[in-house]
């Protein structure tokens, strides 16, 4: 049966979220380089919770994004950055919000196993909040995200129209909460931010990822 299309691109996070649907979608990967520091903020997130200076001065876009969550620093080479697209009437189609996660969640689980330490698993329930998980993203989980123990590993987020859902879906390679934190303003969450996230190990490259996600999304 087909695979993915895949399609890579590079630029700046606020073009890459503004990137619309397909008028006729197909399946698909969207992989993005972020070229452009930014701190993109969920859909309903205040933009007042972000240090606009403080971004300014390290030369940070802040952006928003469509799709729900706390806001995730996104800085060139630090971040997988990994659309997928899934067209309605497609076989991994669902009308179920929360099954429509989690089935991701398992491709991704499948395309990563062997590829990082420990084994990844996904998330079957609702969403777990913390006390920072309104504020950074990865400080929560939410159904079909990819944990390794009690740390996640991709952050899952989900846009659909009638014609297609696209999953937004990020893996860290190296991630720095104390730097996150320092761009957000107050009033904050008492305590240090989580620090538990899971990352890709250096060695793993971005085609390697794609070629095994891809492998995993097709239909069988």
């Amino acid at each position: 049966m087909t695979a993915p299309q895949v399609e890579h691109a590079t630029g700046s996070a606020r073009d890459f979220h503004a990137t619309p649907l397909p008028a006729d979608p197909a399946l698909a990967l969207w992989s993005f380089d972020v070229t452009v520091p930014a701190m993109a903020l969920g859909s309903r997130q205040p933009i007042d919770s972000v240090d606009a200076d403080a971004c300014a001065r390290q030369g940070i876009e802040v952006v928003r994004r469509r799709s729900g969550g706390g806001a995730v620093l996104l800085l060139p080479g630090d971040i997988e950055w990994i659309d997928v697209v899934v067209p309605a009437g497609d076989v991994r189609w669902t009308d179920d919000l929360r099954a429509s996660m989690v089935e991701v969640g398992e491709r991704w689980c499948e395309a990563l196993d062997g590829l990082v330490a420990g084994e990844p698993h996904v998330h079957r329930g609702g969403i777990e909040r913390t006390a920072w998980s309104d504020v950074v993203c990865f400080a929560g989980v939410g159904p079909g995200e990819v944990l390794i123990g009690d740390r996640k590993l991709v952050g899952i987020s989900q846009r659909r129209t009638r014609r297609a859902a696209r999953f937004q879906c990020a893996v860290h390679r190296r991630y720095d909460a104390a730097r996150t934190v320092s761009l957000l303003a107050g009033p904050l969450p008492p305590g240090p931010a989580p620090e538990a996230v899971a990352v890709l190990d250096p060695a793993v490259t971005r085609d390697v990822v794609v070629e095994r996600l891809a492998s995993a999304f097709t239909p069988r």
